[in-house]
């Protein structure tokens, strides 16, 4: 680190440095709420996907215990054939989103299946759904912590460290500056006096 040099140039330099710090935390710390506001929707978001599959799930074990029946071959009878993924900008940060999600389902006659296969179905869908949207929801959650965290680093930053340095070397100088002044002021008067007392 470069020795602070105590002159009027470097208090120039130092007072412009506090003062784009200083406007530049603020702008810095709303964007590090916004995120937190933002993470606290995608943690709603997650919460809210795990109670809807813990619903579906509850819904086939009442509703479904001919399930039991080892007797259907019901392996693969919902599938993800595709997940389409986008991007979306949240305060700056790009955010995976689902744009779509392709299910494939098993061909299966009602003849040789019973009828409750289709509620099977349907539900087995919907989980598949809640689960890729679960995964992306935790993908998001994951980027948002780290872009939290930096922000937040960024923050401390400006908020406990270069602001309170700057304004300590401001201090230094001013003081240095101010006994310079003060000094070349008290040799001015001894020199006049000095000169004074000769003339005598």
């Amino acid at each position: 680190m470069s020795k602070l040099l105590l002159s009027k140039a470097s208090l120039h330099k130092e007072t412009h440095k506090l003062s784009v710090y200083r406007q530049y935390l603020p702008s810095l710390d709303l964007k590090r709420q916004q995120l937190i506001i933002e993470r606290n929707r995608i943690v709603a978001e997650m919460a809210e996907t795990e109670r809807a599959i813990a619903v579906c799930e509850r819904f086939v074990i009442e509703n479904l215990p001919m399930l039991s029946n080892r007797n259907l071959d019901l392996s693969g009878l919902v599938k993800i054939a595709k997940v389409t993924i986008g991007e979306e900008n949240i305060v700056g940060i790009q955010l995976p989103v689902i744009t779509d999600v392709v299910l494939l389902i098993r061909p299966y006659s009602n003849y040789t299946y019973p009828h409750w296969v289709d509620h099977l179905v349907k539900e087995l869908a919907a989980i598949l759904r809640l689960k890729v949207a679960l995964t992306v929801q935790r993908q998001r959650m994951e980027i948002m912590e780290k872009a939290v965290k930096r922000l937040t680093q960024k923050v401390n930053l400006f908020d406990k460290v270069l602001i309170p340095k700057a304004s300590q070397n401001i201090r230094k100088i001013r003081i240095f500056l101010s006994d310079t002044e003060r000094a070349g002021v008290v040799r001015a008067k001894i020199t006049k006096q000095n000169r004074l007392l000769r003339e005598l």
